[in-house]
């Protein structure tokens, strides 16, 4: 257990850490070749690891590169002008319009898209209607709380969830038929949580007047109209996926190159740059993190974990999902939310009870936000906020996570 604990800290602080010339994906790799070395596991289990995410890494890079596309005609933007102009201009109205907006991209583009795409458009928005500093601090925070809490409707909707449902056969209608309330009452609460906490710093009026018209700033008129045409038959091909037992990443991979095609052709895009600018580090940090994470599963920690979750088996099945996604929620706050899921869903195997997969989504994708280092999408968001010059540090992170996360985590368990 001491090396593969050891070896997996490290790889963890050099993730968050990220050395100048150190990538996530490198660093990931590098600490997933010192677990083979060591013989904390073998390549067997490289073999074993790779069966279990191939499917959902090929499936969220095909996310990201068509969130990619979508920016760039202008589709996010122009989503963002329609939700700003409909509060007409009140501050409360417009705050719970940026985060319907943001639970609908989380769903349909993941958390990570949210992170990656939304962000700077949102802020560059606040920018320029000129709002204070608290208030874009809590547009900021708000937006980036949603973008998790709200990311377990579909399975496409966060990496965690690809994971799970490949891990335990969960059908795409399936998954999606038994989400659908937690996720809704994990926006509402979020929704309520988030405004009470931060009802203070949101102006009551905002000069949304001074917004350019929505439909200026669509880039390319034809791929704009065709995407919502493709939006829908990629959705429809998710369920006819589902239907013949198609892996996930076939249509939203395949979707995204024929997606990128037609950009191409209509000249929406520059194909070599996209495809290059996709974050293809998220495929070697996804296989190397999960080497490493299964020599923690090799030293006997799903054991214990499986252990812990029968002992509050005989509790009853309100205690027992309410505490799994306590647990899951605890660990990804402290160890990021990628391992967290993949040990759970072991634990969760041996024990022999699969529903609780479902409460290891919801905690590992909530849990995440009552620290900076619980999820990939976080260390995105952060990255790219302080590329624009917005550095929220960890301590003005914490204090709102550790606060909101709980109480909307309950809710959605308890929707469960």
């Amino acid at each position: 257990m001491i090396p593969a604990t050891l070896i997996f800290l490290a790889t963890l602080i050099l993730v968050i850490w990220q050395p100048k010339g150190l990538q996530i994906g490198t660093t990931a790799v590098i600490g997933a070749i010192v677990a083979l070395l060591s013989g904390v596991v073998n390549m067997d289990d490289v073999m074993t690891v790779t069966s279990i995410v191939w499917d959902a890494t090929l499936a969220f890079i095909g996310i990201i590169l068509l969130s990619m596309v979508l920016d760039e005609i202008g589709f996010f933007e122009w989503s963002a002008i329609k939700m700003a102009k409909l509060s007409r201009g009140n501050g409360y109205l417009m705050f719970v319009n940026v985060l319907i907006l943001g639970a609908i991209v989380a769903a349909f583009f993941a958390n990570d898209g949210a992170a990656l795409i939304l962000t700077p458009i949102l802020l560059a928005k606040m920018k320029y209607l000129k709002m204070d500093k608290l208030a874009i601090f809590a547009f900021l925070m708000a937006g980036g709380f949603i973008g998790d809490s709200a990311s377990s409707p579909l399975v496409i909707s966060n990496l965690t969830n690809i994971v799970t449902a490949d891990y335990f056969h969960i059908g795409f209608f399936e998954y999606a038929k038994n989400m659908f309330l937690p996720n809704l009452l994990a926006i509402i609460a979020s929704i309520a949580v988030l405004f009470l906490y931060f009802r203070k710093a949101i102006p009551k009026r905002i000069a949304i007047e001074t917004l350019p018209p929505a439909h200026t700033v669509i880039k390319n008129q034809t791929m704009f109209q065709i995407s919502w045409i493709f939006l829908l038959l990629l959705m429809a091909g998710y369920f006819i996926g589902d239907l013949y037992h198609i892996p996930i990443s076939i249509f939203a991979l395949g979707g995204a190159l024929i997606f990128l095609a037609l950009a191409t052709y209509f000249k929406a895009t520059k194909p070599l740059m996209t495809i290059k600018t996709a974050p293809w580090q998220v495929v070697w940090f996804s296989i190397g993190l999960y080497v490493v994470v299964y020599g923690l599963k090799n030293a006997g920690l799903t054991d214990r974990l499986a252990e812990i979750l029968l002992w509050i088996k005989p509790m009853g099945e309100q205690v027992y999902i309410l505490s799994t996604g306590f647990i899951s929620a605890g660990l990804s706050a402290v160890m990021n939310n990628m391992p967290t899921i993949m040990i759970m869903d072991i634990a969760i195997d041996k024990t022999g009870d699969t529903f609780l997969a479902y409460a290891n989504i919801l905690g590992s994708n909530l849990g995440p936000k009552m620290t900076p280092i619980g999820s990939l999408a976080t260390l995105l968001w952060l990255h790219v906020l302080e590329k624009k010059g917005v550095k929220i540090t960890w301590m003005e992170y914490m204090k709102v996570g550790m606060v909101i996360t709980p109480p909307v985590l309950l809710v959605a368990l308890l929707g469960l």
